[in-house]
């Protein structure tokens, strides 16, 4: 299957599971962020990484919310998305969130210098 697909096919599921959270599980689900999703070539396994605010315990709090609701959310995905196999569903957490903000803000205080005299 080619690589452009499987990208139309991360991104969509990845906006769908955003939207029925949203949707659905607004208050539970407020500090969740789906950051992506990995489908494998088969269309049977995708891996969905979320982000959480909060500290390492939020986060497994998170994981755990989301594997309970996991066969409702592939659900969702089988009546919402027309894909041959509903793939199997693994959260796995992004820890990639307090790297990024770092280096925001890095590139911020440099652009800050870079532009006072």
């Amino acid at each position: 299957m080619s690589s452009n697909r499987l990208l139309r096919v991360n991104e969509l599921l990845q906006r769908e599971i955003s939207a029925h959270l949203r949707r659905k599980h607004g208050s539970e689900s407020v500090a969740i962020t789906i950051t992506g999703v990995e489908i494998t070539g088969d269309l049977r396994e995708a891996k969905v990484f979320y982000s959480v605010l909060g500290a390492a315990t939020e986060a497994a709090a998170a994981g755990k919310w989301l594997v309970r609701h996991r066969d409702e959310i592939r659900e969702m995905l089988a009546k919402n998305v027309i894909i041959r196999h509903v793939p199997l569903l693994a959260f796995v957490h992004d820890n990639h969130t307090p790297r990024t903000l770092r280096v925001e803000t890095l590139l911020g205080e440099i652009d800050r210098e870079t532009l006072s005299p």
